[in-house]
Order: C-alpha cells, then structure tokens, then sequence
C-alpha cells in the first residue's frame, strides 16, 4: 500500500481479544452467502479450519451450533457509529453499543468523534479502542476528528492517532462539517502524507440555519425549517474537487440527495479518491413521516423525498453508492420526546440494518447475499482498509462470521434492543429477517438475539 507510514502487521493492537478465541467452534447446516447446499464450517484458533458437507469437530469439548439451511455471511462492518462514550453514557455506553453491534450481525463498527471529550488525542482513542476490546463482544474503533474540539479551526495530530494503540484510521468532524475551505485543503494534503481516510459531513451551516426538516412541500405546509438538498451537494462538489486536486482520499457520510448521487457518479468517472455510504433510513423512509411531529423523525441530514430515496437505492445496486452504515445515534426520551424542532437528530441503527437491506434488496429486490456482503461488510472493510474484516468465507481465513435467518420475522421494540436508547423509526415495525448468531475470532458474540461474550 503505497505511502502507508502504519504496521497493519500488529493490528489488532494488544488487548483481551487480540488473541483468537482458543479450540474448536463447529457451525454446521450453512450456506456460505446463501449458495449451494448445506456445509458445516469448522473453526480452530479463530480461524477457518474447514468447509464442507462432512466437516466435523476434532475436539470433544468444541462449541457446536446446529443451524437448519440458514445463511452465512462475513461479519458485517458499520463505519459510522455513534456509540456515546465518553460522556454520554446515559444514551449508550461502549457496552451497551457493541451488544448492539453484536446482535446486528458487526464484528466491526467506527465510533464517530463527537463526544464529551472529543476524540481528538491518541489517549482518548486508546481508551475507547482498549475498553471496547476488554467488553469483548465487537472490535470499536474510535475516529479521530479532522479539527480540535470540533470547532472547525485547527487540525489534530493524524499521524500520533495512526500511530497509536488505536490505530485510528478514519478521521471525521461528523455533527459538524469542516467547512472552511482552507482547514479542508490542509487536512486532505496532511490525511495523503499519513494515508488515512476522511469523512465528510456535508451541510454548509450557512444554508441549514434553523432547518430541522428537508426543504419541500411536507416542510412547508408543516411550518419547519428547510435544509436544502444544496447544503449538502454543495460540500459534496467541493471536497470532491479538493480530493482531485490534492490526492487525498475522501469518504461521503450519509449522502441523502438525488443531486449527490449525481456529483458522486461524477467524481468517479474522473477517477477521484472518493467513496459514499448511505444508511438504511434514508433508503426505505421519506419525510411523509413527519406528519405526526414525531421527533423521533428528526435525522441529519434529514429524510428526503421519494424520488431521493429511489436514487439512493438505484445508486447502491449499481456500486455508485459504495457501503451501507447506519448513522446509529442513541438518544434519551427527553431529547426525542419533545417538540420536532428542539428533538436532537439520530436514530438507532444497529440491530435493524441488516434485515431492512436484506428485505428491500435481497427478499423483495434484485440482488443476492452475496452483494449484501459486498455492502455491508467486505467494502465498508475495504473503505477503511481494515484487515482481518470483510474477507472471503474460506479456509485461513479470520472466523469473523454472520449467521442470518431469513425466515425468523420478528417485531422491532424499542425497549427490547440491546441499545440504552430507544428512539428507532421503526417501532412496532415487523423484520423479516433475523441474525440468528455472529462470531467474532471465533468467539460467539451474539446467539439467539442474545449478545453473549
């Protein structure tokens, strides 16, 4: 990887899980991305040991789950997470996070900088990566934010967070977009130099003053500020240029417009470094939820229209659209159970991601397992260049696995999911698929809609 100044060869860095699960786990009963017949996976050490039909523990104290036909995926990799600690414990600790995480099928998420301190120096990140590690149910890495204290102003140190136990290999303001044209030039040219990846937030604040709703007729007739689908495609066009011009690699968060599918398009076909998420919400709700005033509504960017939703899903199929992350933003009730306008924008993503995807895609749509793998774990994975994740089910390779049951429905509950906060979208809402267990090196996280580390 040319101009990488980090050893991935020590990744993961040194802590409770850094070390594969020892002995034997046996899965047997799945088929790898949904293909085929039924195969029993065996996994020595943390790592894959044997596929096959015939497949069978060598240890008589091996760990077997028996599965009926059911599929089995990579671990999945979310790079946008907003997981709270530190300082907002009370919506969502790392604990309570990477239960989530765990039970949503992620042996992997990236914890966004916007907490209380921000993740700004090696010794905040060290803390979240090591904490994460000894909770043991999903590896967390914490990203660094672009400028100090997110105030858009001066950069951080990239290269001592690269550098450090962390690792940090994504930086982002997200909650805030760096949007002054200079600070974004310097942090591009200095992310080249240390060969890390930035995240953009885009959303010129100068356009979304007092918006809380995106700006069309259900904002209009409701009396709600507007956000302008320019706030963001504006940001998007220039970062876009900035990453041809000064060679640093760029990554779009949450992309939300019509327009942005277009400028993203764009953007690739000159060969530009740029990469785009998009989360479920925006792919499968719209602003016709507003109705009800509902804070729980409130995201940023915010629900679009039909015809973005639509792009954005054509947009994901074609590969114009890189990755699916969820933007998971735990809230307390008193900052969703209020007026729209003063709700704090988020909403929960971990646990519903995976079965909205596979419902709208893979059940009811054109694609298979096999390109959900591609979207929800091996790029995202890629994005990051993130080892040991996202890789092919084989043998040697890591056990970081997904097990999903794609006849098991089951009703979202707020109450019920593993996060502290309760503000999902899609309450009282019916899955139709289920994550019927997750492995992470070997080690069963997640069992039954259990998390079990």
């Amino acid at each position: 990887m040319t101009g990488n100044h980090h050893d991935d060869s020590a990744f993961p860095p040194v802590g409770p899980l850094a070390a594969a699960a020892p002995g034997e786990l046996l899965l047997t009963g799945v088929r790898p991305y949904g293909e085929g017949e039924d195969v029993n996976v065996l996994i020595r050490d943390g790592v894959i040991a044997a596929i096959g039909a015939d497949v069978e523990a060598s240890d008589d104290d091996a760990r077997v789950l028996d599965f009926d036909s059911l599929v089995l995926l990579p671990g999945l990799v979310d790079i946008h997470v907003h997981l709270r600690e530190p300082g907002r414990e009370d919506t969502e600790t790392l604990a309570t996070g990477s239960a989530a995480a765990a039970r949503g099928g992620f042996t992997a998420v990236f914890t966004m900088a916007n907490t209380a301190p921000v993740t700004d120096d090696p010794a905040i990140a060290e803390s979240v990566w090591l904490k994460a590690q000894a909770i043991g149910l999903c590896d967390v890495h914490p990203v660094g934010s672009i400028t100090k204290g997110l105030k858009g102003e001066g950069l951080t140190e990239f290269g001592m967070m690269a550098d450090s136990q962390s690792k940090v290999r994504m930086f982002s303001d997200d909650g805030k977009c760096v949007d002054d044209p200079q600070i974004m030039r310097r942090a591009i040219e200095y992310a080249r130099g240390e060969d890390v990846l930035l995240a953009q937030h885009c959303e010129d604040p100068r356009l979304t003053k007092g918006a809380v709703a995106h700006e069309g007729p259900t904002a209009a007739r409701l009396g709600l500020g507007g956000w302008p689908r320019v706030a963001e495609e504006s940001i998007v066009a220039r970062d876009a240029i900035m990453a041809r011009d000064y060679g640093g690699r760029m990554h779009i968060c949450h992309a939300s417009t019509e327009g942005t599918v277009e400028l993203i398009k764009w953007a690739k076909a000159q060969d530009i470094p740029l990469t785009a998420e998009v989360t479920p919400h925006h792919l499968v709700l719209t602003d016709a939820r507003l109705e009800t005033f509902d804070g729980v509504n409130r995201v940023n960017p915010p629900l679009r229209e039909d015809r973005d939703a639509k792009a954005l899903r054509e947009a994901l199929i074609d590969g114009v659209i890189d990755c699916v992350a969820t933007d998971h933003a735990p809230h307390g009730s008193e900052e969703k159970c209020c007026e729209f306008e003063h709700a704090k924008p988020g909403m929960l993503g971990l646990e519903t991601s995976l079965p909205i995807i596979a419902e709208q895609f893979v059940l009811d749509g054109p694609c298979d397992w096999r390109w959900l793998a591609k979207v929800m774990s091996e790029k995202p994975a890629e994005i990051v260049r993130l080892p040991g994740h996202g890789r092919p089910i084989a043998v040697g390779e890591p056990a970081n696995l997904t097990v999903v049951d794609p006849g098991r429905p089951w009703t979202v509950r707020g109450a019920d999911l593993a996060s502290k906060a309760e503000n999902t979208p899609y309450e009282d809402m019916e899955m139709a698929v289920s994550v019927a267990a997750t492995v992470l090196r070997g080690r069963v996280t997640a069992h039954d809609g259990k998390a079990t580390a």
